[in-house]
C-alpha cells in the first residue's frame, strides 16, 4: 500500500485522468499488451492508471477512488477488478461517456473525487493512530508486568 504523501501526489496529479487517452498513456510499460483481458485500453476504460513501483510492476492505481490494484494475471477483467473492490466508484457508476458531462454533472463527480480521497487518507491516517496505540499499550504492559 502506498503512503499518505504518494496518494496525495496521485490524487493532485489524476485531475487529467478523466481523459481516456491519459490513462492509456500511463500503460506504456504495461507487461500486458495485447492478447488478454487486461490491456492498456481495457484498464484505462475501468478507470485505472499504471503506476508501478520498483518491485510491482503491475500496480495500478483508481485515478478516481484511489484503489490500488496489483498481481495481474493475463485473464483478470479489469471492470470487474475495480468494481469487485470499490463497488460504490462514481466513476464506475456513470452513465455517460466524460465528454457528455454537463458542467453541473462534472462538479458533482470532482466533488466525489475530492470525497474519495479524504476517505482514503482519513482512514490511512486512523491506522496509523491504531498502530500507535497499540504499541504505546504493549510498552506500557511490558513496563507494569516485566517478564
Amino acid at each position: 500500500m502506498s503512503s499518505i504523501e504518494v496518494i496525495k501526489n496521485r490524487f493532485e496529479s489524476y485531475d487529467t485522468m478523466y481523459n481516456h487517452d491519459s490513462r492509456v498513456h500511463t500503460f506504456a510499460n504495461w507487461p500486458f499488451q495485447e492478447g488478454c483481458n487486461c490491456t492498456p485500453d481495457k484498464m484505462a476504460d475501468a478507470g485505472l492508471v499504471h503506476c508501478p513501483a520498483d518491485n510491482e510492476p503491475d500496480v495500478v492505481c483508481c485515478f478516481f477512488c484511489l484503489l490500488e490494484l496489483e498481481g495481474w494475471v493475463p485473464d483478470d477483467d479489469p471492470w470487474h477488478e475495480h468494481i469487485k473492490r470499490s463497488p460504490t466508484c462514481a466513476f464506475l457508476l456513470l452513465k455517460k461517456e466524460f465528454t457528455e458531462l454537463t458542467v453541473s454533472e462534472l462538479f458533482h463527480l470532482e466533488k466525489e473525487r475530492v470525497k474519495a480521497f479524504i476517505k482514503k487518507v482519513s482512514s490511512m491516517k486512523m491506522a496509523e493512530f491504531r498502530d500507535g496505540l497499540d504499541k504505546a499499550q504493549k510498552s506500557i504492559q511490558s513496563k507494569l508486568h516485566p517478564d
